[in-house]
């Protein structure tokens, strides 16, 4: 018979409810401390959840043995219900099928078609920065992301009246989500108050806007050789396309996974470098250099530098901080044994962070990533691992690329020294990173 886990009592989880609710790292944190890597947690009476930030364990149940794991119901039913059962919420031969049928769309040689109108959305948003004052800059990040989306899914055919709705209910339907996942014992009030109704009516209204879109797209007869052209060409083994239900689901899951976790990722990146003026003194070297690439996937290539800021930007804060899985059957890891229906949380945040796999991990240091192979390490996971690893990787890595190259091309960050404050929703999001921009061409 193997080990149990270390446990962490329900007394303990109510006590520390209400700071819980505002930010989980810290007690999270104050239990690996105490209790080791990996220890469970009793959420209820009769349900518990190992947290784990154990890398090799993550290893195992990600990549080595993943077959035994799958996305737990924080993702297949509890995030489903809003955006219905594409690639990042579906399981099984459901989910095999839709990355068979989905993967072409997202590799290296399709994207490279879609960068020239990534770019020009990037350089449009970030006319709107405001230079000399004080200013959050995560609403400008949040709305290039989103835009960026918008722009490789649909070109320029939808009004900016459609996007803004999306966008509100896409990050409504989160808020209300963190509130379910956080107060789990308040799950009957969301019901009788109506606020969930509320959101899923929500839901369904930007199911409409997406239909419609679709309906028109259909009935121009006119091709944009967009993401929204690639799903709606693509074909299953019997020849036949994706259901409109399915298509809407596939696009509702790339807006929620393309634009949050790449807002965040830009945000702490722009924060980290007002705390690193040097960072950014080299990076502006690199981004001069490179204007003479008129190739953008090969002005990528060069952009190497870069490249190291933003991983190492995503390994202090990566945006998605936990991954969940569930075991299907039974499983052993080292010493411990693993019951069928065991709910797993790896934290990303705490691995990307652990002495035992990085050298001062509390330092921003992009020469870490000076050698490529660490990317592929069994502690690095800013976009998952294994099959399920994000399949628009390199599509958000592309687009970071090039913000921050532009960015820092285009402006000064005025140096901060106040530490970074964090707000951990579904994903790990900055909180007031005020930051002060001056226009770069005011030094030359």
């Amino acid at each position: 018979m193997g080990k149990a886990f270390p446990k962490v009592s329900i007394f303990q989880f109510l006590r520390s409810a209400l700071s819980i609710l505002k930010n989980p790292l810290p007690f999270h944190h104050r239990n690996f401390e105490s209790k080791g890597n990996t220890f469970q947690l009793k959420i209820g009476f009769t349900r518990s959840v190992l947290f784990s930030r154990d890398a090799h364990f993550a290893q195992h149940a990600l990549q080595k043995n993943q077959k035994k794991y799958q996305k737990s119901p924080i993702q297949t039913r509890d995030l489903a219900k809003y955006v219905g059962q594409g690639l990042l919420t579906a399981n099984g031969k459901h989910w095999a099928k839709q990355r068979k049928l989905i993967q072409p769309a997202f590799q290296k040689k399709t994207l490279h078609g879609l960068l020239q109108k990534v770019d020009e959305v990037i350089q449009k948003e970030l006319v709107k920065i405001e230079t000399g004052k004080a200013f959050d800059i995560f609403p400008i990040f949040n709305d290039l992301a989103f835009n960026t989306v918008v722009q490789a899914l649909f070109s320029n055919v939808i009004d900016q009246k459609a996007i803004n709705r999306l966008q509100h209910i896409t990050e409504s339907n989160q808020r209300m989500m963190v509130k379910e996942l956080r107060q789990p014992y308040l799950n009957w009030w969301f019901h009788v108050s109506g606020a969930l109704k509320s959101a899923l009516k929500q839901s369904l209204e930007a199911r409409q806007i997406l239909s419609k879109l679709i309906d028109d797209r259909i009935a121009s007869g006119i091709r944009h050789d967009d993401l929204l052209d690639m799903l709606l060409d693509a074909r299953y083994e019997d020849d036949t396309p994706m259901s409109r239900e399915q298509l809407i689901d596939e696009i509702l899951i790339l807006f929620i996974a393309g634009h949050e976790t790449t807002s965040n990722a830009l945000t702490f990146t722009a924060a980290l470098l007002a705390r690193n003026p040097e960072v950014q003194d080299k990076l502006y070297a690199e981004s001069l250099a490179a204007d003479n690439e008129v190739d953008l996937l090969e002005k990528i290539k060069t952009l190497k530098y870069t490249n190291q800021v933003v991983n190492e930007a995503m390994r202090l804060y990566p945006p998605a901080y936990f991954i969940d899985r569930i075991s299907i059957e039974k499983d052993q890891f080292d010493d411990f044994e693993i019951e069928a229906g065991t709910n797993i949380l790896f934290s990303i945040f705490e691995i990307h962070r652990h002495t035992d796999f990085w050298e001062r991990p509390e330092e921003f240091n992009p020469d870490r990533f000076a050698d490529d192979s660490l990317k592929y390490s069994p502690y690095y996971y800013p976009f998952g691992a294994g099959p399920r690893m994000c399949i628009g990787n390199n599509f958000a890595m592309y687009e970071m690329i090039l913000t921050v190259s532009h960015l820092v091309k285009k402006f000064k960050i005025k140096k901060e020294t106040a530490p970074i404050a964090i707000n951990p929703l579904i994903t790990l999001k900055p909180k007031d990173v005020l930051l002060t921009f001056t226009p770069r061409d005011f030094e030359y």
